[in-house]
């Protein structure tokens, strides 16, 4: 897989959203539905984000969505906090549309498989500013590595 990356520097995201169960492992449903509930809070409290959805896959089909704030808030948002802190992580730039990221994501998991890495949670795909030419769109996906 062109382009795969091991990095094996400390990622720490401090990611503000909403974080549910996926019900019949609708991931991306799920996603979708907690990121509707973020944005009208970031917006309406005029946060200052890095305008870049995260979603973040925990183990039991947890499922978190959200953004990174430019500081932390001063007082309670409503929103959740979830601190990631990866020391290796496996690293893909997917380019193209976000029908294929599930592919992307296999591909990922299986080369480093071949390559004798082992995988673990939680995987996290922070997505690129939004293009209407899908072939264009840009999400980074990342994987913790054991």
């Amino acid at each position: 897989m062109i382009g795969l990356q091991i990095i094996e520097e400390i990622l720490h995201l401090d990611v503000y959203g909403f974080g549910g169960v996926a019900a019949n492992k609708d991931h991306a449903g799920t996603a979708f539905k907690l990121m509707d509930r973020m944005w009208p809070i970031v917006k309406g409290k005029a946060l200052k984000h890095k305008g870049l959805n995260i979603w973040i896959y925990e183990d039991g089909h947890k499922v978190f969505a959200g953004v990174e704030l430019e500081d932390s808030p001063e007082s309670d948002t409503g929103l959740e906090l979830n601190r990631i802190m990866l020391n290796k992580y496996a690293y893909y730039k997917h380019i193209g549309p976000y029908s294929l990221l599930g592919q992307s994501g296999n591909n990922m998991r299986s080369e480093l498989t071949r390559r004798g890495f082992v995988t673990g949670l939680p995987f996290i795909e922070i997505y690129g500013h939004w293009t209407d030419d899908e072939s264009k769109l840009e999400t980074e996906l990342l994987i913790a590595l054991k």
